[in-house]
């Protein structure tokens, strides 16, 4: 079992590297060259600077068993069909049966912005989704062990 964080932009880190080193499962931070992210705990993989090449990555090396850390809709869709866990960093997790809803929001979305709309950005982010994604990343790790 391992533990994959597609770290570009990815504000909770620091909190999964630390948990899967707490739980003695090897944690792979994945970056493209703009982002350089080491963390004690965990292996980094750089990756060369390009649209998907980090998710290409992680979807070619996860397996079964595995937790993906992600808050892209297509690499969580190319992790659930390898049979991982995948985790967003607000603490919700992708499944089989919500994957097809985002990614079609995502499309819509899309859709809309090469139509002229504009969408807001996220919120600020606060100390209560780091702490939902705390609890959800050790509710998998716990299950993973059993």
């Amino acid at each position: 079992m391992k533990v994959f964080i597609d770290a570009d932009g990815c504000p909770v880190t620091d909190i999964a590297v630390g948990l899967a080193d707490s739980h003695g499962i090897c944690c792979m931070i994945v970056c493209d060259t703009a982002h350089q992210i080491q963390r004690d705990g965990a292996q980094t993989i750089t990756v060369d600077k390009g649209a998907d090449s980090a998710d290409f990555l992680i979807a070619g090396l996860v397996g079964p068993c595995d937790i993906v850390i992600t808050q892209d809709y297509g690499l969580a869709a190319m992790c659930l069909t390898r049979g991982a866990r995948v985790l967003h960093q607000d603490g919700y997790e992708y499944t089989s049966q919500n994957i097809d809803g985002l990614l079609y929001f995502r499309a819509e979305a899309k859709r809309a912005r090469r139509g002229g709309a504009r969408m807001k950005g996220p919120k600020k982010r606060a100390k209560a989704q780091d702490d939902a994604f705390y609890a959800a990343l050790q509710r998998l790790l716990q299950e993973a062990r059993t």
